[in-house]
């Protein structure tokens, strides 16, 4: 947050606005001290239930749709980190991010429409991932579990998130989320060692950047 609460600054325009997700079943409680210890000048928002990832078909976080003063979606479903990182060490290391994505989203606040990395429909609708009949029933027991946590049923709720889980193997959002109730975190080996199971099987972990 901090890096895109600098881009925002750089780009300084009224007409750019930047609506950062936080996808966490913990809320406000968990999310709200990391919004407020960025202090982003731009619009959070808390979504407990990953309403934004089903909306948008993401698998992952953070990813980003790029939405005109149309209302038109004019690139979608690319991981949207402002810089590349570096986390673990040795051969435990894990490199991810990009430094080019800042510099196209700064293209396009600038020039609009006449960005060449505005997309064209034809582009944009070939990059919506298609929802399968399992892949929404994952969705639904996803928020079955969120809401049997919150009633204090945990047993009721660890057996739609391992529901889910299984509906939807490819959604690193459902994991990581998951991660994020234990001890280890949604960073730690375990996280690392699906990465590298996932890329090796030649999914798209995230999308590649298209800058054609």
């Amino acid at each position: 947050m901090p890096v895109w609460q600098r881009i925002n600054e750089e780009i300084d325009d009224p007409n750019f606005i930047i609506i950062s997700v936080a996808e966490d079943t913990g809320g406000e409680a968990v999310a709200g001290p990391i919004f407020d210890a960025a202090n982003p000048s731009y619009i959070q928002i808390v979504d407990e239930d990953h309403l934004v990832s089903s909306a948008f078909h993401f698998v992952n976080v953070p990813s980003a749709a790029w939405i005109d003063e149309t209302g038109r979606i004019v690139r979608i479903d690319e991981g949207a980190y402002a810089k590349s990182y570096e986390l673990g060490e040795g051969e435990q290391k894990v490199q991810f991010g990009t430094d080019v994505y800042a510099p196209i989203v700064k293209d396009w606040a600038e020039k609009g429409a006449d960005s060449q990395y505005v997309q064209s429909p034809e582009a944009v609708t070939a990059s919506i991932r298609q929802f399968s009949v399992d892949e929404q029933k994952a969705d639904a027991a996803f928020r079955l579990a969120n809401l049997f946590r919150s009633h204090g049923k945990p047993d009721k709720a660890e057996r739609y998130w391992n529901l889910a889980q299984q509906l939807n193997p490819d959604s690193i959002n459902f994991f990581r989320q998951n991660l994020t109730l234990s001890e280890e975190g949604s960073a730690g080996e375990t996280f690392r060692k699906r990465r590298s199971e996932y890329e090796a099987q030649g999914k798209d972990y995230y999308r590649p950047l298209d800058l054609d």
